[in-house]
């Protein structure tokens, strides 16, 4: 590849990697701009007590509350983004999540096109991320063209009990769609999937997929440790990309550019360049889903599963079941250790802890946080200023109690929550969304800026809503999308 490359992506993670598969056999010259490096496989990735209780790949930044408190985000720089780490569960947007949704305490808006248009790249996304899943199980799972390619990761036999027992009551368990080879993690270690960094040991994230699949046309490129600093545009058209690669200043000049730096660093990237922000929206509407863990306990239960992540339910996440708002989603959490309840608990014992969790299960609840201007990515130089103003809080509360009932129902007389903060990202988003009103919204529905033509936003950036769900999958069939739209378009 030589000369100016004809697209640059700035970023390899969901977002940037499936555009760049999407446009790999397009022939165009393509620059993957990558701030980190490639994972290396190293004994921490499978240790709990590195990864939860040292932070041993948490990065070593800072980014700041509006009052100037400083926190560590807990967002990863590395070739493949946040997925190396994520819990590969790949569910779709329910259909509902594409219209205007009334919530307890504010609107949920319309997307500017219905679930029925993305429909045929979500099919092409589960191909691609080779998702293992079942259909019929989940009464609120949209239709689908076509089946999962594989078929659901089972059940261990502690979890296929829960799972009985909750059907017994009502309870619509369904298989989560997973990015997973399990035969070939386990092989690896003997260790749950979610938030342990995947080396090529089976974890389907978006290096190991897209980014593979990106790289095997030799008109692609990635470059790492290239972190770019700033956009400069020549009328309304981007015409260089700044960044520092090893210490030295570099630029290149394509004809289209791609952000795909997650939802925060893409914001703050546009902000620091001052482009694309005529709607004054640009690091507006900042959303990061309302989670709790809640953890069930039955001295009579023992749990010897070791990954544990492999079913949910919806049966909430439309209405309370009485009549009520929507509450969110509900799916198990990976396996959750005595090493892993230390990080939250220093002062007991690990080996008291390992006998606690040997009589629990996990559970992940997931709420919708509404869109709103005030909450909100800023600069301040060379800083990252974050205002998240949670909303649907009280939805959320509602569908702890909600999960706590469940549990003991099925048998578990003790259970506990713990809401996530802020150092636990859980799915940030909308910081730059699409819209069909250049005054609201600073991308149009395919991910181009109102603003530049040949400027593309394409990661959990242009998420209009949050959902209740996972939101990689949906990431990646906007990816795929886009790239058709760009080789339509664009690149004719």
């Amino acid at each position: 590849m030589g000369g100016q490359p004809d697209i640059v992506i700035i970023g390899s993670g969901i977002g940037g990697a499936t555009i760049a598969a999407g446009l790999a056999g397009s022939g165009a010259e393509i620059v993957i701009l990558e701030a980190g490096e490639r994972l290396a496989d190293r004994p921490e990735n499978r240790d709990p007590r590195a990864i939860f209780q040292r932070g041993f790949f948490r990065p070593k930044e800072s980014w700041y509350e509006a009052d100037g408190t400083p926190f560590n985000p807990g967002n990863y720089y590395n070739v493949g983004g946040n997925s190396k780490f994520y819990g590969a569960v790949l569910l779709r947007y329910r259909r509902e999540d594409f219209e205007e949704m009334a919530h307890l305490e504010g609107v949920s808006p319309a997307w500017p096109f219905p679930y029925e248009e993305l429909e045929p790249w979500y099919g092409r996304a589960e191909q691609l991320f080779k998702v293992r899943g079942a259909l019929g199980e989940d009464p609120s799972e949209p239709h689908h063209s076509q089946p999962y390619p594989f078929a659901p990761v089972p059940d261990e036999p502690a979890i296929a009990d829960l799972r009985a027992r909750l059907k017994r009551n009502g309870i619509n368990a369904a298989s989560l769609p997973l990015g997973v080879d399990i035969e070939r993690w386990l092989a690896k270690g003997k260790t749950p999937w979610d938030a342990h960094p995947n080396c090529d040991d089976g974890k389907m994230d978006a290096e190991t997929c897209p980014l593979a699949v990106a790289l095997e046309f030799p008109n692609v490129k990635l470059e790492t440790s290239a972190r770019v600093t700033r956009l400069e545009a020549e009328g309304a058209r981007i015409a260089a990309v700044h960044y520092v690669r090893n210490g030295e200043a570099r630029q290149l000049r394509p004809r289209l550019v791609i952000v795909s730096a997650g939802a925060v660093q893409s914001a703050a990237l546009l902000l620091r360049s001052g482009l694309a922000n005529s709607s004054d929206q640009v690091g507006r509407n900042f959303m990061n889903h309302n989670a709790s863990a809640v953890i069930g306990l039955d001295p009579r239960f023992r749990n010897d599963s070791v990954y544990q992540k492999t079913f949910g339910f919806n049966d909430f996440y439309l209405g309370d079941g009485a009549g009520g708002p929507p509450l969110g989603n509900v799916q198990l959490l990976g396996r959750v250790s005595g090493a892993v309840l230390k990080a939250n608990m220093p002062r007991v014992p690990e080996w008291l802890l390992n006998r606690i969790a040997r009589r629990t299960v996990d559970f992940y609840a997931m709420s919708e946080d509404l869109p709103s201007p005030d909450s909100r990515v800023s600069v301040d130089g060379e800083r990252i200023v974050l205002r998240w103003v949670r909303s649907n809080w009280k939805a959320h509360l509602m569908l702890v109690e909600k999960l706590k009932s469940v549990l003991r129902q099925a048998g578990f007389p003790i259970v506990l929550s713990q809401a996530f903060d802020r150092r636990t990202p859980s799915h940030q988003c909308g910081t730059v969304r699409i819209g069909n009103d250049p005054l609201t919204a600073p991308l149009d529905p395919y991910c181009r800026a109102f603003d530049h033509p040949n400027l593309f936003v394409v990661d959990a950036s242009f998420l209009p809503t949050s959902a209740a769900v996972n939101p990689a999958l949906t990431i990646a069939a906007q990816a795929l999308r886009v790239a058709d739209h760009i080789k339509k378009e664009a690149l004719a």
